[in-house]
């Protein structure tokens, strides 16, 4: 069972990194695991000056191959190589991920102490790992590019006036839950026995770069928070879109028809220094975002 979900905004720039913002790379603790969406070029830095430890890193989510988005995996790589790290770390992508991070991660003369495991992530689909599930949509981008969503398994909420009436010891609790039934003093006592209903997961969408469109929106339907590229406003719209961004505008317009509780923008373009502009054509469409700051972090809860 999932207790904490935390993000951590170690980048939230596009294109390329400014002395105001790293490329774009997005953490998520779940409990005591870590996961990153995209790996920019400055995300080792920004993991050391976060919360967020590198070696706690499982798995690593590329949305696509443009360089502000993957260019930090060597360099993290190597570190967590020198820090030690002897579990495999897993990493996923579009189409084209075995040839391009094979190359990448040969560069150079070192050696790992761990195994890295590529995998390539075609059409749309959905990977069970347990308490949570990440599923991918096909992204509306110039170059092959994915769209991500993680989403915390539902479970029963517990009953504590239940538990106590039918004296079930704590340390069945979770096999209970996990398992449906188990015997508690010489009867078997089920889930529906001790349940208040069902606790709906909580869901993390992230877009990596890609023009609006509505074949996302399933995948981003009802997220308790949508992370979406924001790349310019209204006056450079035709740019934004001819390369394959999102205004935001068009972010807040995912967030309002997927039904999402909160949007969050990242992947500012560089040619804003005040990005005040892009929020508030966002804000004008879907009251509750928020753009993303530099090493921002936030707690996802139950109530989001």
């Amino acid at each position: 069972m999932i207790s904490s979900i935390r993000l951590y905004f170690l980048g939230t720039g596009g294109s390329w990194p400014t002395p105001q913002r790293n490329t774009l790379s997005l953490g998520v603790r779940i409990n005591d695991e870590a996961i990153l969406f995209d790996c920019g070029e400055s995300a080792q830095t920004a993991l050391m000056k976060s919360s967020l430890s590198l070696m706690k890193i499982k798995k690593i989510f590329i949305t696509h191959f443009h360089g502000d988005h993957f260019l930090g995996l060597p360099g993290l790589i190597q570190t967590m190589s020198f820090y030690g790290r002897q579990d495999p770390l897993e990493i996923y992508g579009p189409i084209g991920a075995s040839t391009v991070l094979g190359n990448l991660l040969s560069i150079g003369y070192y050696s790992l102490n761990f195994e890295i495991r590529i995998e390539e992530l075609k059409g749309n689909g959905s990977l069970d790992f347990g308490d949570y599930s990440i599923s991918f949509a096909k992204a509306n981008h110039t170059i092959p590019a994915l769209c991500y969503s993680l989403k915390e398994k539902e479970y029963a909420k517990l009953e504590e006036s239940k538990i106590k009436n039918l004296k079930v010891p704590r340390h069945l609790l979770e096999k209970i839950r996990k398992e449906g039934s188990a015997v508690a003093n010489g009867k078997m006592i089920t889930i529906d026995d001790i349940s208040a209903g069902v606790r709906k997961g909580r869901k993390i969408s992230y877009s990596g770069d890609t023009r609006r469109d509505e074949s996302l929106l399933d995948l981003f339907r009802d997220s308790t928070v949508l992370i979406h590229e924001s790349t310019g406003e209204k006056s450079n719209e035709n740019k934004v879109i001819s390369y394959g961004h999102s205004t935001g505008k068009d972010a807040a317009i995912q967030a309002r028809d997927s039904n999402s509780k909160k949007l969050i923008l990242v992947h500012f373009s560089p040619r804003y220094n005040d990005i005040k502009p892009i929020l508030e054509e966002a804000k004008s469409v879907f009251p509750n975002v928020t753009a993303a700051e530099e090493l921002m972090e936030l707690e996802v809860t139950i109530n989001d």
